[in-house]
């Protein structure tokens, strides 16, 4: 009896509970969760967007100051018995030979006369960089006339040098991990209260190829290389992507062929893209005997990648035409190839452009196959041809990462700024062309 009393008001309060209360109460439960989980939506934008900007903040702090180079004022001499040539009628080859390192070491040691011991001439020459002999010699080869003449020069600075001005190493006098001597750093000091030390556009990252020396390396060897690795790769996959489209889509027969095709096509666009290096160097390079590094074999690898994105791509433009401009086009005589070359094919070909856009952005940013391919060669001309050996954009971001200088890290930043310029240029206009061509039915 007593069990039955305490049982009572439960009892009691559950019958109190109406149907409507129990359904206030549910739907009051699904807003809570939907709150939760659009909470839960929101931070994660947030926190992607947080990564991302600290991504960006980071590429641009280290490498916006690439694109700008301190460069050192000096008055050289071009004394003809000191570069080695004909005072009267020197030769083109003769100048272009010319021991130019030894003149820009006289102009340093005319700056400060008192500098005599060989330990501090060794040092003061140094503040200027080994490759600066490049820029004397292209204005004497260019004005022979110059010869025997003071010129007042701006000569690339030494690699340490641009790092201390740009202020990512120390420029305390006896610091531990200094990378410049005392006398160095008052050397420096002295010429930058003359006015003689600026720093200037660096032209130089964007006209010359790679090189061992951070301050004379650039990027057009990479550039010129991905432009033609590109080209080669549209040449190949373009044609080829869009006419399996246009055969699976509108002409293949649909039986278990064709369906294992599909399944195929669709696979290959999931297989990691080191696999495709590995089939380039078995049959471009080692069956073919296709040249290495060259952006041939590079722009052939690239294709293979590239090919599943446009052929997926086009089948689904193609299946976004109704099917009454097919039906139109066969009912007034139209043969079925005349229907797709006439109709089908240029009222979906905004959207086979746009992945192939896509596609050939994503061939841009790989590296891995190209590394199998022998892309990772240091190569410092600039190609003339898809023949040549070259590098491209990422493979050089990888090359400038591995280097152990401070002043390639400003590089690498800036060679991923560029890379991410062209990216970013190929999406705006796939974006672009998917709006002005895009159709509504």
């Amino acid at each position: 009896m007593k069990n039955m009393t305490e049982a009572a008001p439960m009892v009691e309060k559950a019958i109190a509970v109406t149907p409507a209360q129990a359904a206030a109460s549910r739907l009051k439960q699904r807003y809570a969760a939907e709150r939760r989980f659009k909470a839960l939506g929101i931070s994660a934008i947030v926190l992607a967007l947080g990564f991302l900007a600290l991504l960006l903040v980071t590429i641009l702090s280290n490498g916006l100051t690439a694109f700008v180079q301190t460069n050192i004022r000096v008055d050289v001499t071009l004394d003809a018995e000191t570069l080695g040539v004909d005072p009267v009628k020197p030769s083109a080859d003769a100048l272009a030979a010319a021991n130019y390192g030894q003149v820009i070491k006289n102009a340093m040691y005319k700056a400060f006369p008192t500098v005599e011991s060989r330990p501090e001439r060794r040092q003061l020459a140094a503040l200027v960089s080994s490759g600066a002999d490049v820029g004397l010699r292209k204005m004497l080869v260019a004005n022979p006339s110059l010869l025997g003449s003071t010129q007042s020069v701006w000569l690339v600075a030494d690699d340490d040098v641009d790092m201390a001005m740009k202020g990512h190493i120390t420029r305390t006098a006896g610091a531990e991990g200094s990378r410049l001597t005392d006398a160095q750093l008052g050397w420096l000091d002295a010429l930058e209260k003359k006015g003689d030390v600026a720093k200037k556009f660096n032209t130089a990252l964007f006209t010359v190829g790679d090189s061992r020396e951070p301050e004379q390396a650039g990027l057009w060897g990479a550039v010129v290389g991905s432009f033609f690795s590109l080209s080669i790769t549209l040449l190949v996959c373009f044609p080829l992507g869009v006419a399996t489209a246009v055969y699976l889509e509108e002409f293949a027969p649909k039986n278990r062929w064709t369906d294992l095709i599909e399944v195929n096509i669709n696979n290959l666009a999931a297989v990691p893209s080191v696999v495709f290096g590995l089939l380039g160097l078995a049959i471009f390079l080692n069956f073919f005997g296709f040249p290495r590094s060259a952006p041939l074999v590079g722009g052939l690898v690239l294709a293979l990648i590239s090919l599943p994105t446009i052929i997926i791509a086009g089948r689904a433009a193609m299946k976004a035409v109704p099917p009454s401009i097919r039906e139109a086009a066969l009912g007034l005589g139209a043969s079925k190839l005349q229907m797709v070359t006439d109709h089908v094919l240029p009222l979906s070909m905004p959207g086979i452009l746009t992945g192939t856009i896509l596609g050939m952005a994503h061939a841009l940013g790989e590296t891995a196959p190209l590394l199998m391919i022998g892309m990772v060669a240091f190569i410092v001309d600039i190609p003339a041809s898809p023949l040549d050996p070259s590098a491209v954009l990422p493979v050089q971001v990888y090359l400038w990462a591995d280097s152990p200088e401070r002043a390639f890290v400003e590089r690498t930043s800036a060679a991923i700024m560029v890379l991410l310029f062209f990216l970013g240029m190929m999406n705006v206009v796939a974006i672009l062309l998917r709006k002005k061509f895009e159709r509504r039915w």
